[in-house]
């Protein structure tokens, strides 16, 4: 039995080296030997000088920024404190063991140098890579939305009609906001109250639970690796359905490819996204959002609009009870015409409680593109639709639950840009653990394909022998794997 005596700690180590105490299937060795991080100089150049202290190199600051997102540290300074106590991350960011490790405040600082530019890029590169690998088939974009909770409290909520009473320096970004209130399409307690704390992030309840400061990503993901191509960050009160279109464009310019289908919820089933689909195109495996609502409310135990007949000869309805619906007027804005019967008809129809609960009558709209919203209508309802509607709820709901791992539910900072670092630096992650799993994946499939070919190579080798020189199995064994050597090096 042997005991710890009391040694005096050495003063140098000469046969510790950090390369060797690092795993071949260490992550960070994977993204080392897979990611260059090089890149980043050219990025970032217009944001140093030629004059002053030496920065930390911008490397070292993106791979740092990266352990803070892959580890899911809680705090700058404590990802400081951590370092100089994992060999690991000393090695990936090249340093040793006496290496100055520099202040918490770098990485701050290097955010508002660098901007959202630079992080955008670092994604589209990771997102370019496994496109080169084979690991995005680019065809089909599923689309979904996921809340985040904004890093301020709903004390710090404000009644912007009285802001003039905080005079500190701190609060003049509210003033700021308060002009692109006044432009965004926001739910009427937005347009009031604002945060004294985080003035970007919007007040919102999700389901049955209380209201919070949150903000939205939108995040579109490819079917074959689930690899995250497109990510966006806005405030919660923003609509979903106004992203379609950049989250569209953003996809096929990441990847150099166009999309043939989008598959998203119903949130996105807007008349302007299914015409925006035909336009551009495009299959909408999307469920309208006015079928998905209907039958509740006011329009409760009432005819639909499938239950009136349209005649494109006088361009007018016939409503259930035989009665004609005329052309009344157009609305410029909504772009279509609206459809009514006669107040007199309307008035004395047996089938009035079952048809309209308006006092004015039944009346019906119709789009000035009807025609071609119809067919992406029918695309939408069809079984390959269904199918992929399915497959999105697993699919989208899964990409966001990984994202969990490394802290997306909780805002890391305060205001929009800052969070879109933080979007992009966890889809990098996730991406970066997608493209080091399938090129595990493959060199292990290329592995076994090879050991295969080497047993029917074998084997063959093995009966043309015994039928032509009937040698003996021990010796026949022997020589052939002689043969198998000399041909097939892998053997």
């Amino acid at each position: 039995m042997g005991y710890q005596s009391n040694v005096q700690p050495k003063l140098f180590h000469y046969q510790l080296n950090l390369e060797q105490k690092i795993p071949q299937s260490h992550i960070l060795r994977k993204i080392k030997e897979k990611i260059d991080f090089d890149f980043i100089y050219n990025e970032v150049r217009e944001s140093y000088g030629g004059n002053g202290n030496v920065s930390v190199p911008p490397p070292i600051i993106l791979k740092m920024m990266l352990l803070l997102v892959l580890y899911n540290v809680r705090s700058e300074r404590e990802l400081m404190t951590t370092i100089p106590l994992r060999l690991d991350w000393l090695w990936f960011l090249g340093y040793d063991l006496d290496s100055a490790i520099p202040n918490h405040s770098v990485l701050s600082k290097a955010r508002a140098r660098w901007g959202v530019k630079a992080f955008k890029t670092f994604f589209e590169r990771i997102v370019w890579q496994c496109v080169e690998a084979g690991l995005i088939d680019g065809n089909k974009l599923f689309v979904d939305t996921s809340l985040i909770d904004a890093n301020a409290s709903n004390n710090s909520v404000v009644d912007r009609q009285s802001l003039k009473r905080y005079i500190n320096d701190s609060y003049k970004c509210l003033d700021e906001r308060l002009d692109d209130v006044e432009d965004e399409k926001t739910t009427p307690v937005n347009s009031r109250y604002i945060s004294a704390t985080d003035p970007d992030a919007s007040i919102i309840r999700q389901g049955s639970g209380s209201s919070k400061l949150r903000y939205k990503t939108h995040r579109g993901v490819d079917p074959k690796h689930e690899v995250i191509t497109t990510t966006k960050v806005t405030a919660a009160s923003r609509d979903d359905s106004e992203l379609l279109e950049e989250m569209i464009e953003t996809h096929e310019n990441n990847i150099q490819k166009g999309v043939d289908t989008v598959v998203a919820d119903s949130k996105y089933g807007t008349i302007d996204n299914f015409l925006l689909s035909h336009d551009r195109g495009i299959k909408a495996h999307i469920p309208s959002i006015e079928e998905t609502h209907r039958g509740s409310g006011r329009q409760k135990d009432i005819f639909f609009k499938e239950d009136f007949i349209y005649n494109p000869d006088d361009d007018s309805f016939t409503c259930p009870a035989g009665h004609i619906l005329k052309k009344h007027h157009y609305h410029k804005k909504r772009q279509h015409y609206e459809y009514r019967a006669s107040l007199e008809s309307c008035g004395h129809c047996a089938l009035r409680e079952q048809c309209t609960r308006a006092k004015d009558g039944r009346s019906l709209k119709r789009h000035i593109r009807q025609n071609e919203l119809d067919s992406m209508l029918k695309v939408a309802k069809s079984r390959e639709a269904k199918k992929d509607i399915k497959t999105r709820q697993h699919l989208s709901e899964r990409s966001f639950a990984q994202s969990t791992l490394y802290g997306y539910k909780r805002a890391r900072w305060r205001r929009l840009w800052r969070m879109e670092i933080q979007d992009y630096l966890i889809a990098v992650v996730q991406n970066m653990q997608i493209l080091i799993k399938q090129a595990g994946t493959r060199v292990a499939n290329a592995a076994k394909a090879a050991a295969e070919y080497s047993k029917t190579f074998r084997i063959g080798v093995n009966s043309f022998l015994l039928s032509l020189f009937g040698l003996n199995f021990t010796w026949r064994n022997k020589k052939i794997d002689e043969l198998c050597l000399m041909f097939i090096p892998h053997c």
